[in-house]
């Protein structure tokens, strides 16, 4: 017997839907966030020498954990998964409070828990692609986008708060987790018509690799938000050794370079809605490409470098937003969260090689130049990958014709036969 198309949810449902997400991802993202302001002042307790181990474990498990987290949303739903691990981060979150922050093989150990924070996005991505319909997936999840945010609350909030209390960033982050975790658990609701998918997890993730789109966006947002995090991370220092600025003047530079690509990400999303997902990147990594080569001669006006690196910042962004609004308009609904899961995991790995590299070649040649031409080459290649998937549109599927309500569409969708066969 066929089955009915879901109905359409209300205007009021979607919005709860997407607040609710946006929420999990940005209290969850605060916690991930934790121990990388108090690297400075683990060091000046002389726990380690150098923070960089400290600050890498929770987002390399952040990172990596996202692919089994993206195929377990397919299969247990977005509620359930987003209070789950709203509230199971608690744990390491206090262990690093109170214990974890006075010897290091505790921090190292309480990171890597910690991690497990950092898998969110993984749920929020399929989840609001679902409650959304195609022609408004692209702005929805780059709304949701926003809650990478909570790393500037993990920021601006955890050193003051640890001055007056060593506990109390932690404490603070604790509750609000928890009171997440039971507000999400009582509210959100998962998408109408959603059917988890009853394949085998190792089967699950062998079928999401073996789609091309897995992989094509896996490269593309490796260098947008990839690109994003290392310049986040390097920019201090380029612009230290470059341009011989101040550590404060080149830190705030680097606030406006965060603030910017944060602001595009949602950006990137509603115009991949009204133009397209591959035009969006097409702009976007055009923008990327141009100002790698013009910061690779070293421009030395004050304004045109600023003005370069905004425009390289914009370009991050609205690529970031547009690669998950092209995998929400590309891809089977019951795909999104596996394939969420392996790009999210490539996002996060392409923000640690480019510091290593520039670090490297600055301490041979003194000259970042063949840095930023790599940059625009790789950036070129991901304009080509992006200029052959807008020549290759895929068929629309019956998932997407039964959650926009089109009545011609098939009463079964492949992801139905599949989990029914």
């Amino acid at each position: 017997m066929p089955q009915q198309p879901a109905p359409s949810p209300r205007r009021s449902e979607r919005t709860r839907a997407l607040v609710f997400a946006t929420l999990g991802f940005t209290v969850t993202f605060w916690a991930w966030s934790l121990i990388s302001p108090l690297g400075p002042h683990f060091v000046a307790e002389e726990l380690t020498a150098d923070s960089s181990l400290l600050v890498a474990v929770p987002v390399l498990v952040g990172s990596l954990g996202r692919i089994v987290v993206g195929a377990l949303t397919d299969r247990l739903g977005g509620r359930f998964m987003m209070s789950f691990i709203a509230l199971i981060t608690v744990i390491p979150v206090l262990f690093v409070g109170f214990i974890g922050q006075y010897t290091y093989p505790a921090l190292i150990v309480g990171g890597f828990f910690l991690g497990v924070a950092g898998t969110s996005f993984a749920v929020g991505v399929p989840y609001v692609n679902r409650w959304f319909s195609k022609e408004s997936r692209g702005s929805a999840i780059g709304v949701y986008g926003i809650g990478m945010g909570g790393t500037a609350i993990a920021a601006f909030t955890t050193v003051p708060l640890h001055d007056i209390w060593p506990q109390l960033p932690f404490i603070i982050a604790a509750v609000v987790l928890i009171v997440y975790a039971i507000l999400a658990a009582t509210m959100m609701r998962n998408p109408p018509g959603w059917q988890p998918v009853r394949q085998s997890l190792i089967s699950t993730l062998g079928q999401t690799l073996s789609i091309k789109l897995t992989w094509q966006a896996s490269y593309l947002y490796a260098l947008a938000f990839g690109g994003y995090v290392a310049f986040s991370v390097y920019l201090p220092t380029f612009l230290h050794n470059d341009y011989d600025l101040e550590p404060a003047d080149a830190s705030l530079r680097m606030a406006g370079f965060v603030i910017v690509a944060v602001i595009a990400r949602p950006v990137g999303g509603v115009l991949s809605d009204r133009l397209g997902a591959s035009k969006t990147l097409g702009v976007a990594y055009s923008m990327i490409a141009i100002c790698a080569i013009a910061l690779s001669f070293h421009p030395l006006a004050f304004i045109v470098y600023t003005s370069e690196f905004i425009a390289m910042s914009a370009g991050f962004g609205l690529a970031s937003g547009a690669t998950f609004a092209l995998i929400a308009q590309r891809s089977d609904p019951a795909r999104v969260g596996s394939i969420t899961g392996f790009v999210g995991a490539a996002g996060g790995m392409g923000g640690f090689v480019p510091p290593l590299l520039l670090g490297a070649m600055w301490s041979a040649t003194q000259d970042y130049s063949l840095g930023l031409l790599l940059l625009a080459g790789f950036t070129v290649i991901a304009l080509l990958i992006t200029l052959w998937i807008g020549t290759n549109p895929p068929p629309p599927t019956a998932a997407d014709a039964a959650s926009d309500g089109d009545s011609t569409a098939p009463g079964t969708t492949d992801h139905d036969k599949e989990t029914h066969s």
